[in-house]
């Protein structure tokens, strides 16, 4: 049997177990190791030959249990259907009996042990834990079907030392060397602390924990004095600020190691060293679109309204206005957000009083939108104009259209359509872009940019003077409209750029014409990353320079060594080499980082 039928037929077996509840023989893997439902996705997540490259998954999904944010609640592996109620009929399957409406209720929680989909928040996080606990220690535990045998009981608390940082953000522990080797995985502590948590919920050789006490900080890197937020330790959305900045910036260049350490399966020695991480020139102030939200009066408080016992001018006390709290389900009331820019804090008071004058009106649960605009395009657009010239405005309206300028462009958009949400480092962003197509070593310079997943036309019109024809392309229909207006209103020459609605797996046969050796193409895809067509036809036309910007550095990874295998395959003696490789902070303060990549055809 292929390597390729193999791994095949374990994911088949692994599905079937999940939704039939039978039980298979186990087989052996590519990687030697006796395999089962339990153990396949560890052997999948090492590195195969390229023979298997094609059961990679390149568009995953949303495991259903990722839809809804973590709560507290029971550790998954109690009350378990126990094996022995299994009667086997010959070699080769397992009959189960009829089950009651108890065990019922058992194998519905049991449905819930799916494994993460690939390049999910969750694979990567897998990935962190199989790095700490080794390879040896997993493939035991996977072997033997201890995997979800957590140690910890539901709001057990423990002490442990962390020993790594996650690439979300989340410190790593080893378990108390009494109990063991398993994962506590807990937010806001740093590499070295000591802590104290509460376990809240138990996955694959790992468990999630509130942090309840630093026990002893690392002050080599912690510095509480740092966070501006009120909230931070108790808000979701950063996990930072008691570090330096600068340490910011490393812990995100080791993100992007990682990334293609784990998810490219191509050679080490064909990675060239990630370069320093490109700094926000804001750190604070920066975030120019925020969505608080907020729900509807619970049944029982709007009872007590209508009956007159609750003050309608008063904030009710279960009201809450912000974000998600850190694990939970609940709303985190806040009054102002430090990341997001002046214009939007303003604002944010003034529509919080309206909710709370009017909160009985709701019937349903609202997320609100907040964005910084420019209240007016200036008469000259030819001129960068002063602070005090541009008045910036807050637009709340999905419908309105928001105003933002890169430099010396403009552009305009609707309020819900994607754009870049760190207005500061956007032209280092784009600087950095046109000096990686444009080397100053190379003699022979494009002249065609081909920008897929155009969105407005930042890429496209940030770097429209540098070339001859430029053609964008994006599925959205109403983003090409976006796009058009804005060459017209930065008045690029007609006809220099052209934007297509569609599918970008189909835009090479768009831009058939463009000479392949004088052809750059931007790949600026959402975070699920591009998918096999694309890079099948990205590959046959083989322009000279490719540049992935990426908010998801391990799609890119995947799509990165997927770009490169191919091209060796099919090019006929041509390849790509993956020139260089960095990071971008556009949310500091946050475990995210954008990601640049460049290959060069050779």
């Amino acid at each position: 049997m292929s390597v390729v039928a193999v791994v095949n037929t374990i994911h088949t077996i692994s599905r079937l177990i999940t939704r039939l509840h039978r039980v298979r023989p186990p087989v052996t893997c590519a990687s030697g190791l006796l395999c089962n439902a339990r153990t396949s996705y560890f052997c999948q997540s090492k590195k195969l030959p390229s023979a298997v490259m094609s059961t990679r998954v390149r568009s995953p999904t949303i495991d259903p249990e990722i839809l809804v944010p973590l709560e507290k609640k029971m550790r998954l592996d109690e009350h378990i259907m126990d094996d022995s109620n299994v009667t086997t009929e010959d070699s080769s399957a397992v009959v189960v009996p009829r089950p009651s409406k108890k065990v019922s209720k058992s194998a519905k929680r049991k449905q819930k042990r799916v494994l993460p989909e690939p390049y999910s928040s969750e694979d990567v996080l897998w990935r962190d834990i199989v790095a700490l606990l080794g390879d040896d220690t997993v493939g035991h535990a996977l072997q033997h079907g201890t995997e979800w045998d957590s140690p910890f009981d539901f709001r057990e608390e423990v002490e442990v030392e962390v020993s790594a940082l996650s690439s979300n953000g989340d410190a790593l522990a080893r378990s108390p060397t009494s109990s063991a080797p398993w994962v506590i995985v807990a937010p806001f502590a740093l590499s070295g602390e000591r802590i104290r948590v509460r376990v809240y919920r138990s996955s694959r050789l790992h468990s999630f924990a509130d942090l309840l006490e630093v026990v002893s900080p690392n002050l080599d890197l912690r510095d509480d004095s740092r966070a501006k937020c009120r909230y931070f330790g108790q808000c979701s959305g950063c996990q930072y600020q008691m570090l330096s900045y600068d340490t910011q910036l490393g812990i995100k260049r080791n993100v992007v190691i990682k990334a293609y350490q784990n998810f490219s399966n191509l050679p080490r020695e064909t990675i060239p060293d990630v370069l320093p991480t490109i700094a926000s020139p804001l750190q604070y102030g920066y975030r120019t679109k925020i969505t608080p939200h907020f729900e509807a009066p619970p049944k029982k408080a709007r009872k007590e309204a209508e009956s007159g016992s609750a003050s309608s001018t008063d904030k009710p006390g279960w009201l809450k206005i912000g974000f998600n709290e850190i694990g939970k389900r609940t709303v985190l009331d806040i009054e102002e957000c430090p990341i997001a820019t002046p214009v939007l804090n303003t604002a944010l008071g003034p529509i919080r009083e309206d909710i709370i004058k009017n909160i009985w009106g709701y019937k349903k649960g609202v997320s609100l939108l907040l964005r910084d605009s420019i209240e007016h395009l200036p008469s000259d657009i030819s001129s960068i104009p002063g602070p005090e010239d541009e008045k910036h405005i807050c637009i709340t309206n999905h419908k309105t259209t928001v105003r933002e300028r890169v430099d010396s462009t403009y552009f305009e958009f609707p309020g819900h359509s994607f754009f870049q949400n760190n207005n500061s480092v956007l032209v280092p962003l784009t600087s950095y872009v046109k000096d990686a197509i444009f080397p100053s070593s190379e003699s022979s310079r494009p002249t065609h940019l081909v920008d897929a997943y155009c969105g407005s036309g930042l890429f496209s019109l940030m770097l429209a003077p540098h070339f001859d024809t430029v053609a964008g392309i994006e599925l959205s229909a109403e983003s090409i409209k976006s796009a058009t207006a804005n060459a017209i209103i930065n008045r690029l020459p007609q006809g220099k750029c052209s934007f297509l609605a569609g599918d970008a797996a189909n835009i090479f046969s768009t831009v058939s014409h463009f000479p392949p050796d004088k052809t750059a193409l931007i790949i600026d895809p959402p975070r699920k990353g591009s998918d096999e067509p694309f890079i099948e036809q990205l590959v046959r036309f083989a322009c000279s320079t490719v540049v992935y910007v990426s908010c998801n550095v391990h799609t890119q990874a995947r799509d990165v060594g997927m770009i490169i295998e191919r091209m060796e395959q099919k090019g006929g003696g041509r390849k790509y080499v993956l020139e260089s490789l960095r990071g971008f902070d556009l949310f500091p303060q946050t475990a995210h980082v954008e990601s640049v990549a460049v290959l060069r055809l050779v």
